[in-house]
């Protein structure tokens, strides 16, 4: 049979709850800046495997580039530190572009 719970206990234990919050999320959110993390190198297995370049203007011959496209208007891109989250592990240049650039909605 479960045991009854008074109500002042139950509120008591939820406002405990949620001042204890923030400092969880506080502690589980631990990661890395990518101002924090080197910059990607073009000749990376994985930037080659996604024809990465720094420069959009140097994957002009690429068929899927278009005019206009570089990591800076990629969904991909996190401007907070000029991350990517194709290359989680580097930071890549906002004016660069892959073959997996989408446009950020």
């Amino acid at each position: 049979m479960a045991k009854r719970q008074s109500r002042r206990t139950f509120l008591r234990s939820g406002l405990l709850g949620v001042a204890a919050l923030p400092l969880g999320i506080g502690v589980l959110s631990r990661q890395a800046y990518a101002q924090d993390l080197p910059r990607l190198d073009p000749s990376d297995e994985q930037a080659q495997a996604l024809n990465y370049v720094e420069a959009a203007e140097q994957a002009s011959d690429h068929p899927a580039y278009e005019e206009g496209e570089t990591c800076s208007n990629c969904m991909f891109f996190q401007r907070r530190g000029e991350g990517c989250q194709l290359f989680p592990q580097n930071s890549v240049e906002p004016g660069g572009w892959c073959q997996s650039w989408v446009t950020r909605e």
